[in-house]
């Protein structure tokens, strides 16, 4: 079906900003406090890092009151200590002789040495704890100021607040109700970190199987509070989707936690108020004591001390059984938050959009009157809206084709893969240096390495043109491209890391990595001297990241590590699953795609051409992206990196080219992408000032080299603000720059013929979940294209543009299907799936931010949107083709993509994995 119009799930005020008040009772630390609390935790360190610190960190008093005190609303991570700045918010006021034990253990945790006894005593003394009480204020939960470029800047509390409060009204509505059955919807506490609230269903919903038994779920709401650049109108955002539940035994990661979500019938310290909201404590594994503890729930820990550990279930047999608790044992109802690195779950991630659109129409309700739905989302009237094709699509066979026709229709095909395989070998022969491609090949089985020949023969047409086809070559001369693929075993290279004793610490793991680096590195010279040719790319058959358990002993960025020592990028595939039946064995697809992202990474793109007027686009349009990799040090691996990148598609140019702040000139994207390999920043540049201006001289560098010849600059405004804030919705103004922390200035300063668009995606709801929408349905469909919101469509003011992909072609499960409810399908009985995996495309906010005069943002916009539908790719892209080789990097600079701190949980669900966040409190 043609949709022409979508709606996001936002909500947008119904007034005309009028305030609109509530009484909250409010806790705030007292400003005298600030001077004798962060004396006592900077003690001891070394006047480096005390002269740093600013603030007290609250985030572990904050954890632990979002387990023992659910109700309470807390705000930030740092203690403020100003009575403008409240540190709580409650409808009702927590006794503060609780609370009073709570600040008092906290302060004990910051400094747990024994040695400091008399210096903690001294300074609760200084404290005055009995000092503290709650006040009452009102707060407007519309307060907003307006930034210079015409963008809502909402109070910084009302993240927390205005969110609470709707999700508060939401939990008041009648049950959620279709086709006979209900959901009803409690609150959940929320980490301090997340700007938001959430909703869970419960009691969970229930899946019977045959063989393993009764498997449980729930509907999940999140809301929150966002703004989009250049409009004064903030606006609410409503998420749907689903958390599923551990059956059996809980697996527990060495280096995070999982989220248990408690609902208490009483008190779960002493003295306290009986929970209304679902609290959540972190279940993880003790190393030193070997055994599964709460998290601060130690003799030493938070919760020990403020005396809740012992109203939680037992660590140990929780573990073992937490289905004891889902319908509640001993006055506590418990539920473990599943993720996938737990091994096979029959519920399916996710909902699709008919049954999501249901959902958030109904909690809508309790957004009136203060909110509406916002605007729906009209196509752009540009007729045009796919790039020209390169390679030509094959013909669809219909169902009631006679064998005749499907015969020839077969020959047509065959016709055309192989013109797609001659311009594929085209690009490829451009690519390349003296039109070689040399592959190093090290293989478990005979018959993946036999699929990846084949992929590599038929992808570039090559049949016929076989020179040498023994066991360890296989070679290819056509006219216009030679192909050599080297075969060897990958052996103990593809082993765990560490063989029988997997590391444990970050020195056992940084030997282990170095170690198999310098053998990888080794083994791929002597073969460069046994063959007397170097590689362009490697491609290596290893079992995947399930097999190495620790995580630590996957040996995949190892290898990637050797290969890019000496100058070969690599690819990687698992292995065909021998537990897999013969009809679902994907192995000749996935050698496919992994040979099509080898030519990738050894430079081969189609760049989409436009099919935009002339006059609208520049014909030798530069585009350049700007990624910052960034990686914390952690407990194991010591060594943080922050690094900007570069890369550049230029015109005139047959290969990607790339760069990073130590280079001096644009070098080829395999160069850049083995050169990213260990980079470690240098003292004066791992903090985020230094990292500020550093990026600042790297993009003006960038655009100085490129002055004078059209230039469209692509950014990533979750990935690049916090080292370009300028790039922050409060940041950005209409056709001006700002670098670092220097004036903004007329782009037209930085370049007569610079554009810069900003590109948003739907990562922690940052952009709202969305359904296509048609006047003969009341449901939700999803639908390709470039969106204009309906109140500016036409207005040649517009700069804030959105893009959708279709459903990927991998996807066959229809719009309609459910999992929280039944539905009533085309045949009129009532249908349920919730084993089906939903998929709904992210929209993705392109925001023109620079322009020149006389320029049609929405063509730039459409510009953009066609580079998401690149030839060589079968579904379109999660970003415009230039910002998607950008991200890649990171594949190559960080060593493992769930790299996490010491204090994080496993996210509850795969769908908050693909948001890209580790925050717990989320869901799908």
């Amino acid at each position: 079906m043609q949709y022409n119009n979508i709606q996001p799930a936002a909500f947008v005020p119904t007034g005309d900003g009028e305030p609109y008040r509530i009484w909250c009772h409010t806790l705030t630390f007292p400003k005298q406090w600030h001077a004798p609390i962060l004396e006592f935790y900077r003690h001891g360190m070394p006047e480096h890092r005390q002269a740093k610190i600013k603030q007290v960190p609250i985030q572990r008093l904050n954890s632990a009151l979002r387990t023992v005190a659910p109700d309470l609303i807390t705000v930030g991570i740092n203690a403020s200590f100003d009575n403008s700045e409240p540190w709580l918010y409650a409808n009702a006021q927590y006794p503060v002789p609780i609370l009073t034990r709570f600040i008092y253990a906290w302060l004990r945790d910051l400094q747990p040495d024994p040695k400091m006894n008399p210096m903690f005593r001294e300074t609760v003394e200084r404290l005055d704890l009995k000092s503290l009480q709650w006040g009452s204020e009102q707060v407007n939960l519309l307060e907003h100021a307006v930034s210079p470029g015409g963008t809502s800047l909402p109070a910084d509390r009302l993240y927390r607040l205005l969110p609470e409060f709707l999700a508060e009204r939401i939990a008041a509505l009648p049950a959620y109700r279709h086709c006979g059955k209900e959901l009803s919807f409690k609150r959940v506490a929320v980490d301090s970190r997340a700007n938001g609230a959430e909703l869970m269903s419960w009691p969970p919903i229930e899946y019977e199987t045959k063989k393993i038994g009764t498997w449980h779920y729930s509907a999940v709401i999140r809301v929150s509070l966002k703004t989009v650049p250049f409009s004064e109108t903030p606006r609410i955002h409503l998420s749907a989707g689903v958390r599923r539940w551990v059956k059996g035994k809980i697996y527990l990661p060495r280096k995070s936690g999982v989220s248990t979500y408690l609902l208490a019938k009483s008190p779960l310290v002493r003295e306290g108020l009986v929970p209304q909201r679902f609290a959540v404590a972190t279940l993880e594994y003790d190393r030193t004591g070997r055994e599964e503890v709460w998290r601060q729930g130690g003799p030493e820990g938070l919760l020990s001390t403020i005396s809740a550990i012992d109203n939680l279930p037992s660590p140990g047999v929780f573990r073992k059984e937490p289905e004891a608790w889902l319908n509640g044992r001993d006055g506590l109802t418990a539920a473990a938050a599943y993720h996938t690195r737990m091994g096979r779950h029959p519920i399916g991630a996710g909902l699709m959009p008919s049954e999501r659109r249901r959902l958030t129409e109904w909690a809508a309700q309790a957004l009136h009157p203060l909110f509406k739905p916002a605007p729906e989302l009209e196509r752009s009237s540009i007729k045009r809206q796919n790039p020209k094709r390169a390679l030509r699509d094959k013909v669809s066979t219909p169902k009631k084709a006679t064998e005749q026709q499907a015969r020839d229709i077969a020959e047509i095909n065959e016709g055309i893969a192989k013109s797609n395989a001659l311009a594929r070998r085209a690009l490829t022969a451009e690519a390349l240096p003296e039109s070689s491609l040399v592959v190093y090949l090290l293989y478990q089985k005979e018959a993946m390495r036999d699929h990846l020949l084949a992929a590599a023969e038929k992808s570039l047409g090559l049949e016929g043109y076989c020179t040498n086809d023994g066991e360890d070559l296989r070679a290819w001369r056509a006219p216009d491209l030679s192909v050599r693929i080297h075969m060897r075993r990958i052996a103990d290279l593809g082993g765990p890391l560490g063989d029988m004793k997997p590391p444990r610490r970050s020195d056992e793991l940084n030997d282990a990595i170095g170690d198999r680096r310098t053998a990888v590195a080794l083994f791929l010279n002597t073969l460069s001297d046994e063959v007397a040719e170097s590689a362009h790319l490697v491609i290596a058959e290893l079992d995947g990241e399930k097999t190495f358990e620790p995580r630590t002993s996957d040996p995949k960025f190892a290898i990637r590590l050797g290969c890019a020592d000496v100058k070969i990028v690599s690819q990687f595939i698992r292995p065909h699953d021998p537990n897999t039946p013969d009809e679902k064995d994907d192995s000749q697809f996935r050698a496919a795609a992994a040979w099509g992202d080898g030519l990738r990474q050894v430079g081969v793109r189609f760049i989409p051409a436009h099919t935009l007027p002339a006059d609208a686009i520049p014909e030798k349009l530069n585009q350049v992206a700007f990624w910052m990799v960034k990686r914390q040090s952690t407990e194991r691996l010591r060594s943080s990196q922050f690094t900007p990148v570069a890369i550049l598609i230029r015109p005139s140019q047959n290969c990607i080219l790339g760069r990073t702040a130590d280079m001096d000139q644009w070098v080829p994207y395999p160069e850049l992408l083995t050169s990213l390999t260990g980079i470690v920043p240098a003292a004066e540049e791992k903090t985020v000032e230094a990292q500020t201006a550093l990026t600042a001289s790297f993009v003006q560098k960038t655009l100085y080299a490129l002055r004078g010849q059209p230039t469209l600059v692509v950014t990533h405004a979750q990935n690049s603000r916090s080292r370009w804030p300028w790039l922050l919705n409060s940041g950005l103004v209409q056709d001006r720059i700002q670098l670092g922390n220097g004036a903004i200035q007329r782009l037209a300063l930085q370049g007569k013929q610079l554009r810069i668009a900003r590109i948003s995606t739907g990562d922690r709801d940052e952009t709202p979940q969305w359904w296509a929408t048609s006047p003969s349905s009341d449901g939700g469909g999803i639908s390709k294209g470039l969106w204009v919101s309906a109140d500016a469509a036409g207005s040649v003011e517009n700069r804030v543009f959105y893009s959708t992909t279709d459903k990927a072609s991998t996807r066959s499960v229809a719009v309609e299907a459910s999992k929280l409810t039944p539905r009533t399908n085309s045949t009129g009985g009532l249908e349920i799936k919730p084993t089906v995996n939903a998929w709904n495309p992210d929209l993705l906010e392109i925001t023109m931010a620079g322009l020149q005069p006389g320029d049609d943002a929405e063509q730039w916009a459409m510009y953009l949107h066609q580079q998401r539908f690149s030839d060589d790719y079968r579904d379109g892209l999660k970003l415009p083709l230039i910002m998607h080789l950008a991200e890649l990097t990171s594949h190559y600079a960080l060593p493992h993509s769930d790299e996490t701190d010491p204090e994080s949980e496993l996210p509850p669900d795969e769908d908050e994995a693909a948001a890209g966040t580790y925050d717990d409190g989320q869901a799908a």
